[in-house]
């Protein structure tokens, strides 16, 4: 029985310009530990040479695409191999909609922008700046809060709000809502 050599995996070759040793470095991270983790979580084999890279595996259409993203963030940021993972789930859970503006899902403050990371992010973004009032409900973690506070920055930096009032959750006597986040914190300071 003749033995068939199974098709060779896809190979992408490319350069990233321009030619910057400074972000290369920083896009590799030290000792190669961001191109490690993008191997080993899209299961692709990267190879480099200066600006030159040669991706080959199964998907190494996306490890590409994930390159030039990062390469284009060194501008402005450090990437870590916490920045690579961010990135990677930021491709498994889906780009933008066709008919989305990227300006939109993004919250421009004083310190910087915040991105939604997600499409539940996208969609909470969307419903603050087109609604009055938001409730988001949710895990802890998920951004709820930070979305929220930082769309009012924005809100209150364009001149769209005077004021921002901050309030907590109101509990009727007798019914206990447990530890809060910081909670615990709070009660050792008072001692």
């Amino acid at each position: 029985m003749p033995v068939t050599a199974s098709a060779p995996s896809p190979a992408r070759e490319f350069d990233l310009e321009p030619s910057d040793n400074a972000r290369l470095a920083n896009l590799c991270g030290p000792l190669d530990e961001n191109l490690r983790l993008l191997e080993s979580r899209l299961d692709v084999q990267i190879r480099r040479r200066g600006d030159s890279f040669r991706v080959t595996g199964a998907h190494a259409e996306s490890a590409e695409d994930t390159l030039r993203e990062l390469f284009d963030l060194t501008k402005s940021e450090d990437v870590t191999p916490e920045r690579v993972h961010l990135a990677l789930t930021e491709r498994e859970s889906g780009s933008l909609p066709p008919d989305a503006n990227p300006s939109e899902q993004a919250v421009r403050i004083p310190r910087g922008g915040i991105r939604a990371r997600g499409n539940h992010q996208r969609d909470y973004l969307g419903s603050i700046r087109a609604k009055d009032l938001t409730f988001g409900i949710g895990p802890a973690g998920t951004g709820k809060t930070y979305l929220a506070v930082a769309c009012a920055v924005e809100a209150l930096t364009a001149d769209k709000v005077r004021r921002i009032i901050l309030v907590r959750p109101a509990v009727e006597a007798g019914e206990r809502l447990g530890f809060l986040p910081g909670a615990y914190q709070y009660i050792s300071l008072l001692r």
